[in-house]
């Protein structure tokens, strides 16, 4: 009889603990966060010109890099590929005002698409599926002066970037050949779109299916500012 008591009373405790537990709540994925959708191309686009502004006015804003950097020691997402000029001066971080994992940043002398750019830019597409290539020049660039200088290269290496750039200088003679290097410079962004797309299936699905837009842009040294070339074209598509 003692035993029965001592076993009901037992039984009597463990039910008002589990009364006094709340209710499980169950998962619903009708109740779930959604998925931060991803950005379109055109609001990256804004979003790099509005960090251009902040660095026109030397204003950048300040970032905390070893925050950053543990957060992307687990990978990377940038919204943005930028294939640009090696030149010192051209910095698509400090032009953009942007941080760590913000760019997916290639950079060859002459802005040129060679096969090692264009592998790397159809990694960022394939695996990062970032919606935005931008196609970056900039004024007064040595690689574009010296392919207008029709001077033989001292090297077969030299040769390769100044035979990508040939194209756009003999369009630059025809069209503007009072400020040839000027021209050649936004010819030359041009042509490397062109080969990024004619030379890389990869490049040219991602544009045709709409998962990929490029934007051409020339950064002008002393203002600071970057200006966008192939809005007029766009437009009218």
């Amino acid at each position: 009889m003692k035993r029965a008591f001592v076993l009901l009373a037992v039984l009597l405790l463990t039910s008002l603990g589990m009364a006094q537990q709340p209710p499980a709540t169950p998962q619903s994925s009708a109740h779930a966060t959604p998925a931060k959708p991803a950005p379109s191309a055109d609001q990256v686009w804004g979003d790099l010109m509005t960090g251009n502004k902040r660095f026109v006015a030397g204003k950048p804003h300040s970032y905390g890099v070893v925050a950053l950097r543990h957060k992307l020691a687990s990978g990377q997402n940038p919204n943005v590929i930028i294939l640009s000029c090696s030149d010192s001066r051209v910095s698509p971080e400090l032009v953009f005002d942007q941080s760590l994992g913000d760019l997916f940043v290639v950079r060859t002398a002459g802005n040129v698409a060679d096969p090692v750019a264009l592998g790397s830019i159809e990694y960022a597409i394939s695996h990062i599926h970032s919606p935005l290539l931008v196609v970056m020049g900039h004024q007064q660039c040595g690689a574009v002066a010296a392919a207008c200088s029709g001077d033989k290269m001292p090297t077969t290496n030299l040769d390769a970037i100044v035979d990508k750039i040939e194209p756009a200088v003999k369009k630059a003679k025809s069209t503007n050949p009072t400020d040839l290097i000027e021209a050649t410079v936004k010819d030359n962004v041009h042509q490397s779109a062109s080969d990024l797309v004619a030379n890389s299936s990869i490049v040219r699905e991602a544009v045709r299916g709409g998962k990929l837009k490029i934007v051409e842009a020339e950064y002008e040294l002393e203002s600071g500012k970057v200006v966008r070339l192939n809005e007029a074209a766009d437009s009218q598509n």
